[in-house]
C-alpha cells in the first residue's frame, strides 16, 4: 500500500508495485471465477483476468447476442462457458455483472448457489446498498466484494491490451473468510486496474449515480444542447454550432485535459480563451451546484434507484427507451455530429493513403 497525497488530502492506495499480478494469481489460484452477464462490464473484466491466467468462465444464457459475443471471444460451451446457473454452481467467486434490473431478476436463483465459503462479487454497489428495494441480501457466511473499473468495459478491455489500466474502486461489504480485502484487491489487479482506492458499497454507488446523471453524461448532454441551441438561434450554420460546442471539446480539450490538467489548459491557450474560460466557470460553477446538490440528495433518498427500478422494469420500457434514443439520435445536433464524424473518418483516412 501506498499514501498518496490527491490535492493534499491523503489517501492509501493499491498498486501493481505493492500488489504484483504474481501475487494475486498465487492468492486466488484455487480460485473459479464465474464471470454472471456478458454484456457491458463482463467481457472486458473475464478476457483481461482469462489473459492474465485466472481460471476464468463465463454464465451466460443460451442463443442471445450476449451467448454469441462470448463464442467470438473464445469461450468454449461445456468448457469455460455454461448457463448462468451451472456457471454459478461450478463458481467459488461469482462476479455478478448483469445490469441493476439483471441482478433483481436473477436473485432469487443465484442465491441458491451462494453456499458457505463462496465469494459474491459486484462491480456497482446499486442491489447491496439499495436491497430495501432491490431485495439483494446475501447471507452472512460467504464473502461479499466490489471492484468498481471507472470506466465501461470496453475502456478496460482496450486499455489493458495497450498495456495501461482504468483506476478502479475496491470494497468489501462483507468478510466471512477473514480474507476478502486481500481477494478484492487481487481481482481488481486481475481485472487490469491501473491502481486501487478504498471505498464501500455504499459510497460506490452514490458517486457512480451523481457522476452519471451529472458531469459524465446527463450535465454533459444537457449544456451541448444548450450551446449547440443558441449557437443556432443566433445564426449560426449546423457544422460551426458542433464544432465548436463538441468537435473542438472531444476531439482537442478534453484529451489535453486528462493528459496535462485544467490548469495546463488555461495556462496554454489564447489570453482571450483563457480570460474568457477563467471569467466565466465561476458563473457556471454557482448555476449547477444547486442542481447537483439536489441530484446528490435524490440519489443519497433512494428515489434515483426507485425511479431505474420501477421504469426498469415495466414491459413497455425498451420501446420507450428506444424512443427517447431516437429522439436524440435524429435530432439536427447528433445529425450534424454523424455527418461530422464521417468527414473526419474521410480525412484521416486520406492522411494514411
Amino acid at each position: 500500500m501506498a499514501t498518496i497525497n490527491f490535492g493534499g488530502v491523503p489517501e492509501t492506495v493499491i498498486t501493481r508495485d505493492e500488489f504484483p499480478l504474481q501475487k494475486a494469481l498465487e492468492f486466488l489460484k484455487d480460485e473459479t471465477i464465474a464471470v454472471i452477464g456478458y454484456g457491458v462490464q463482463g467481457p472486458g473484466q473475464a478476457l483481461n483476468m482469462r489473459d492474465n491466467g485466472f481460471h476464468v468462465i463465463v454464465g451466460q444464457r443460451e442463443g442471445t447476442p450476449s451467448w454469441e459475443r462470448a463464442l467470438k471471444d473464445g469461450w468454449v460451451p461445456g468448457e469455460s462457458l455454461f448457463s448462468i446457473e451451472e456457471a454459478a454452481d461450478k463458481g467459488t467467486i461469482i462476479c455478478n455483472l448483469l445490469s441493476d434490473a439483471g441482478q433483481i431478476a436473477l436473485w432469487p436463483t443465484l442465491q441458491k448457489y451462494l453456499t458457505p465459503g463462496k465469494t459474491l462479487y459486484f462491480s456497482h454497489g446499486f442491489g447491496i446498498t439499495f436491497n430495501d428495494q432491490t431485495g439483494i441480501v446475501p447471507s452472512k457466511d460467504i464473502d461479499v466484494i466490489l471492484v468498481a473499473p471507472k470506466g465501461s468495459g470496453t475502456s478496460l478491455r482496450r486499455l489493458f491490451v495497450a498495456g495501461g489500466g482504468l483506476n478502479s474502486s475496491f470494497a468489501v461489504f462483507q468478510d466471512a473468510s477473514g480474507k476478502a480485502w486481500e481477494k478484492a484487491i487481487a481481482m481488481g489487479i486481475g481485472v487490469g486496474s491501473g491502481y486501487l482506492f478504498e471505498t464501500d458499497f455504499k459510497r460506490e454507488v452514490y458517486s457512480d449515480l451523481t457522476g452519471e446523471r451529472g458531469v459524465l453524461m446527463g450535465a454533459l448532454a444537457g449544456i451541448i444542447e444548450a450551446q449547440y441551441q443558441v449557437l443556432r438561434q443566433r445564426g449560426h450554420s449546423p457544422s460551426e454550432a458542433f464544432n465548436e460546442t463538441v468537435e473542438e471539446l472531444t476531439q482537442s480539450l478534453v484529451p489535453l485535459v486528462g493528459e496535462n490538467g485544467m490548469d495546463w489548459m488555461f495556462g496554454n491557450c489564447s489570453v482571450t480563451a483563457q480570460r474568457g474560460a477563467l471569467d466565466w466557470k465561476g458563473k457556471f460553477r454557482e448555476a449547477t451546484l444547486p442542481v447537483l446538490n439536489d441530484l446528490y440528495d435524490s440519489v443519497a433518498s433512494g428515489q434515483e434507484a426507485r425511479r431505474t427500478i420501477e421504469r426498469g422494469s415495466t414491459p413497455n420500457y425498451r420501446a420507450e427507451l428506444e424512443a427517447e434514443l431516437k429522439e436524440v439520435r435524429e435530432s439536427e445536433l447528433w445529425q450534424t455530429g454523424a455527418t461530422v464524424r464521417e468527414l473526419r473518418s474521410r480525412s484521416s483516412a486520406s492522411v494514411e493513403v
